[in-house]
């Protein structure tokens, strides 16, 4: 978690960067140095946000997925004792045909 917020920090100072060097300013005027941090910060706020993110979305995989190896499961436990109720009446007609 840490890696990705520091990742979205550089991402920050490197934007301001990009900017300053959009607009030909000196990269580290005095008075342009509180911008560094700020943009630092709401570059790792958004990283931060992002891991939240991708959190949630990899629990509801995790549970989406849980649910449906148990549906798999139940229809196939369905199948099977159809396949064996099938087999029953199959070899219950053959031992009354054999009978008669």
């Amino acid at each position: 978690m840490v890696h990705k917020i520091l990742f979205w920090s550089g991402f920050g100072v490197a934007v301001r960067l990009w900017q300053l060097g959009i607009e030909m300013r000196p990269f580290f005027a005095k008075e342009g140095l509180w911008a560094y941090p700020f943009f630092a910060g709401i570059g790792g706020s958004f990283g931060y946000w992002l891991t939240g993110v991708e959190q949630r979305q990899l629990q509801f995989l995790a549970n989406r997925r849980d649910r449906l190896l148990e549906k798999r499961a139940r229809r196939a436990e369905r199948e099977a004792a159809a396949i064996a109720e099938r087999a029953d009446k199959a070899e219950e007609a053959g031992v009354l045909a054999s009978t008669s």
